[in-house]
């Protein structure tokens, strides 16, 4: 275990390095701009980043693969956090920052939950995602990360939020094409190093030694609130559990804020994890990852963080740009932590311009161009799933429209196998009428089977033959012990063949008398093969 962790960290240690600085140069604004929206310091999102940052690195399930604060759980903090504020300023000894405490306490229960989820090994689901879905996801969010770099575009004058123009955007949309054409063209001189941090290096230079009046990092968090990048080490958080005495009341929203931040960073997180997997094609861990997210947010609570999950862009930053190791992860975190520390004056001067070009190009990188050519191809439910994945990812977030996805990929394909199930009718010598069923039969298909058979006017022996069919589900099973039930109720012989073990079992629980009616010795290779099969799956 331990030679395959030294040699995770030490395969490619050159392009992880590098990699890894420009994934921390990327993550800056980003965990400021989400710390802004969640209404938290921007200090906050910062430890929050590195946290994620560093656990999921060294203990995650998917080497190569960044977490930090996302867009996605920040949204949801807004309401908690606000909340909380009203109720700390209407408290006997006011505290303006109870939301923030409030979050820490939320973030407690998110750790918990997904580690729970790691532990249940509910991490494996992701692998049942359709491809349509995992199609939208990836659309939906290049359309995302594109809408979020719009805010870039904008510089707050006089309390006033307002577009830039003239001049100012001229230079911007400059050192935007030249950030994209460094990293377009780069690779193909060579790709020893990054072409992202090289760009970023290169328009960086541009601007600090031509004394050029752009926007920064620096000035986009103070146009923001915040006061600047520098601050200390995240500080354990010795007074969290005396707010505790606050929630009485509140203990609702507490949960089900954490069910849902807690859901959100793990579908998201897994999603990502796919998606790296395909880029890189190796396979992660999904339940190590949920275990080490649920890890990572419990710390954030217990030292200051915001919390967070995988983050979409900068894995693929990393992974484009070399990043295949756990220590490209670790080097992306403790640097983000030395900028916060050591850095700050450097990384404010920073151009946005150059960050924007590099997220632009994940964009590009992103999206799955190819969904245009193939989707008159497709069967016309997976398009439409592809497109209304894509669309509700831009309208809520990724979540709901992967949940969403999911849940109309399975009625469709319900509806489907529910239209599937036939019924072959043949007389054998002795006057016996048989019912040779194929396909499925389970809730969706009960009302199709239960059509098929004519009671009243069939003659007095009836065979049902399951050979090419199987039971399902409980309804499955509660259909086939109707239709046999009528038949005896009308004094009528009934057999019931090639029935798999496990619908056996259930039939015998409900009507004991069904031993009469279930033919066992059944001399087929075909059967016997297939009971064989299910019992292994079992």
């Amino acid at each position: 275990m331990l030679k395959k962790v030294f040699k995770n960290f030490t395969q490619n240690p050159k392009n992880d390095i590098l990699s890894g600085l420009t994934v921390a140069l990327a993550l800056v604004p980003e965990a400021v701009a989400f710390a802004f929206v969640a209404g938290v310091d921007p200090l906050v999102g910062l430890y929050g980043a590195f946290i994620m940052g560093i656990i999921t690195a060294l203990f995650g399930g998917r080497p190569g693969m960044i977490s930090g604060a996302t867009g996605a759980m920040a949204v949801v903090m807004v309401h908690l956090i606000s909340k909380g504020n009203e109720v700390g300023l209407s408290l006997e000894n006011p505290v303006e920052s109870l939301g923030l405490q409030w979050l820490f306490i939320t973030l407690l229960f998110v750790g918990l939950i997904q580690i729970f989820a790691g532990v249940l090994k509910l991490g494996k689901f992701v692998r049942l995602i359709p491809h349509p879905v995992m199609m939208g996801f990836v659309n939906g969010l290049a359309i995302v990360i594109f809408l979020s770099q719009l805010g870039m575009f904008k510089e707050t004058i006089n309390g006033k939020t307002q577009w830039i123009q003239g001049t100012e955007l001229w230079i911007m949309l400059g050192l935007i094409a030249l950030t994209m054409g460094i990293m377009f063209g780069l690779p193909k001189l060579t790709k020893k190093v990054p072409a992202a941090l090289i760009a970023i290096v290169a328009v960086a230079g541009i601007t600090i030694f031509g004394g050029m009046e752009v926007h920064t990092v620096g000035s986009f968090i103070k146009d923001g609130g915040g006061e600047g990048l520098k601050g200390s080490l995240p500080s354990f958080q010795y007074g969290l559990f005396e707010f505790t005495n606050s929630l009485t009341g509140h203990w609702d929203l507490i949960f089900s804020t954490a069910f849902i931040l807690a859901a959100i960073g793990l579908i998201e997180s897994l999603m990502t994890l796919n998606l790296i997997d395909e880029l890189t094609e190796t396979r992660g861990s999904g339940n190590r990852e949920c275990v080490a997210q649920g890890g990572a947010n419990i710390l954030n609570g217990l030292f200051g963080g915001m919390g967070g999950c995988a983050m979409i862009g900068q894995s693929i930053i990393n992974v484009t740009s070399g990043g295949r190791g756990r220590l490209s992860g670790t080097i992306a975190a403790v640097s983000l932590l030395c900028f916060i520390l050591f850095g700050a004056p450097l990384i404010e001067q920073i151009p946005i311009a150059a960050l924007v070009g590099v997220m632009f190009m994940v964009v590009i990188g992103t999206f799955a161009w190819s969904s245009f050519r193939i989707l008159h191809k497709i069967p016309l439910a997976d398009a439409f799933v592809l497109l209304a994945v894509s669309a509700i990812t831009v309208w809520k977030d990724l979540a709901v429209a992967v949940i969403a996805g999911v849940i109309i990929s399975a009625l469709v394909f319900a509806w489907k196998n529910a239209t599937m199930i036939r019924a072959r009718k043949t007389i054998k010598e002795n006057g016996t009428k048989v019912y040779e069923i194929w396909g499925p039969l389970f809730f969706g298909s009960t009302s199709a089977f239960n059509s098929k058979f004519d009671i009243t006017n069939d003659p007095q022996s009836i065979e049902i033959d399951f050979m090419e069919s199987k039971v399902s589900d409980h309804s499955g099973v509660e259909a086939l012990r109707n239709v046999a039930n009528k038949y005896l109720e009308c004094g009528k012989e009934v057999k019931l063949t090639h029935l798999s073990p496990d619908c056996k079992t259930l039939l015998l629980k409900w009507n004991p008398e069904f031993e009469t009616i279930i033919e066992n010795a059944v001399d087929d290779p075909r059967y016997y093969v297939v009971t064989d099969l299910l019992d292994t799956e079992v």
